[in-house]
């Protein structure tokens, strides 16, 4: 293949050490459509030097105080934070996302995961109770678990790995991390800093491939107890099955089809734009993106005039572009998939109000072939449809009426997800009634994506199990043991 020897080559990172792989697998820019990058396609050989040198690094590892990795962390932080343009580059080309986003969201929220767990680490307490009458003490301790086996998806690919990596070790645990084979570089990118963070080899492994090899191979592996996920529901349910055997510890973040609900006294300068950056924000490729926006009839044919009309506005442009405020979708495949979901939608009889197949797309001529699509908005929906049910993943977001706040909670609630959801409203009671008896993980209340990460994140029913943040992310990755004395 002609330019072969230009394209970037990554290679797995093993017990402090790059290594080469006999075998490799094409990434591709997802703004030309074109091969970039050749990525490892490790398997089970591979897993087994990683857990060979995590199982290793472990005791050392573990016997540091808080202190000492809490420092090891913020060093590793700074490290990221001095090469933050050079990795919102490559974040931006690698996933197809605006350079603006890289720069804004995903690698500063990559430092501030590290700056994070390095300092909850500090703030832990155990519990004591005395029982002075049987003349006993009782007091719990918790310890890590080992080996960590952390499987990162492609939408948010440092953000979402360092979310996971940054707790297993602060907690004292090493880790064999795998990110998606769409989405390697910028993981490649941290192995480069971990020496000089003065992160000891084998304490974060990286290796790099397909689920089916390298996934596999680490989830069903004994040695690792431990997995934490994020990615799709099937996926999650195989990482179930081949991790049944061995009783692991598993923390699943999934899907979403994620409700916005909009009441008739929301205010609509607010609510428009950030209900926009809500469906449509990073492609829709967020598990927290609106998908389903229900709107109280009285204002639907305002709202959807002036959403349409935002909608529009919102610049499709290349990654690199400072004024687009949406790429590329990941890969081909995918952006057939979502183009699927509109097709069904036409033949269901729903009207799609602007874009895909309504509105022309303007791209460069280099970039003609890549995997673009403009932010589409569909209604005259029934709620039973696919585009209503499933997750899309993409720049896709249904509009429907709703009359009774009964009724819209019982179709907010009428999906196997229950991730995340928002309601506009300037009524503070209905805002708790409707939050608490909306199945969600997380509400938001006239804002969208304000997080706190001392705060549990995960969600209900199908949306996954277990949580995450400062409280949640210590109890998964560690074990808690009572230890009682009697003096």
């Amino acid at each position: 293949m002609a330019g072969t020897k230009a394209l970037l080559t990554l290679e797995n990172f093993i017990n402090g050490k790059f290594v080469p792989c006999d075998s490799y697998i094409d990434s591709y820019d997802p703004s030309t459509g074109e091969v970039y990058c050749r990525v490892p396609n490790s398997g089970k050989e591979e897993i087994e030097a990683a857990v060979e040198a995590a199982r290793a690094a472990f005791p050392g590892w573990s016997a540091r105080s808080a202190q000492e990795r809490s420092q090891v962390l913020h060093r590793l932080a700074d490290l990221l934070e001095k090469s933050l343009e050079d990795l919102a580059q490559a974040e931006s080309r690698d996933q197809g996302k605006t350079i603006t986003l890289a720069r804004t969201m995903d690698i500063p929220r990559s430092v501030q995961n590290f700056r994070f767990f390095a300092s909850s680490i500090l703030h832990h307490t155990s519990e004591c109770t005395q029982m002075d009458h049987m003349g006993c003490l009782h007091y719990t301790v918790r310890t890590p678990v080992g080996v960590a086996g952390l499987i990162s998806p492609w939408n948010l690919p440092l953000y979402l790995l360092t979310w996971k990596v940054a707790p297993a070790i602060a907690a004292g645990n090493t880790v064999i991390a795998k990110p998606s084979e769409l989405t390697s570089v910028t993981a490649w990118m941290m192995c480069k800093l971990l020496e000089t963070a003065g992160v000891p080899p084998g304490v974060v492994n990286i290796v790099f491939g397909t689920g089916p090899r390298v996934g596999e191979a680490l989830v069903s592996h004994p040695e690792v107890p431990l997995i934490s996920f994020t990615g799709s529901q099937p996926t999650a349910e195989r990482i179930t099955q081949l991790s049944a055997p061995h009783c692991k510890k598993l923390s699943l973040e999934l899907g979403g089809k994620n409700p916005a609900i909009i009441f008739e006294d929301a205010n609509l300068e607010e609510c428009i734009p950030t209900t926009v950056k809500s469906s449509f924000a990073n492609q829709g490729e967020i598990c927290l993106c609106t998908s389903r926006i229900f709107v109280q009839r009285s204002i639907y044919s305002e709202f959807l005039k002036k959403f349409v009309e935002a909608t529009r506005m919102w610049k499709v442009g290349i990654p690199s572009d400072p004024l687009a405020s949406m790429g590329a979708l990941i890969s081909k495949a995918h952006l057939e998939k979502v183009r699927s979901y509109i097709k069904k939608a036409r033949a269901e009889g729903a009207r799609i109000l602007c874009g895909e197949g309504v509105d022309t797309l303007n791209l460069p001529a280099r970039n003609q072939a890549g995997y673009f699509m403009l932010p589409t908005v569909i209604t005259d929906i029934k709620d039973e449809s696919c585009c209503m049910k499933e997750e899309i993943f993409g720049p896709v977001t249904c509009v429907v009426p709703f009359d009774s706040e009964e009724e819209v909670i019982q179709r907010a609630n009428n999906v196997k997800y229950g991730l995340a959801a928002t309601v506009w409203s300037s009524n503070v009671g209905r805002v708790h009634r409707v939050a608490k008896k909306l199945q969600s993980g997380l509400v938001w209340t006239n804002c969208w994506l304000i997080r706190e990460l001392n705060l549990p994140f995960g969600g209900m029913k199908s949306s996954g199990i277990g949580r995450e943040g400062a409280k949640d992310s210590y109890e998964f990755f560690t074990e808690i043991k009572t230890i009682t004395i009697k003096h």
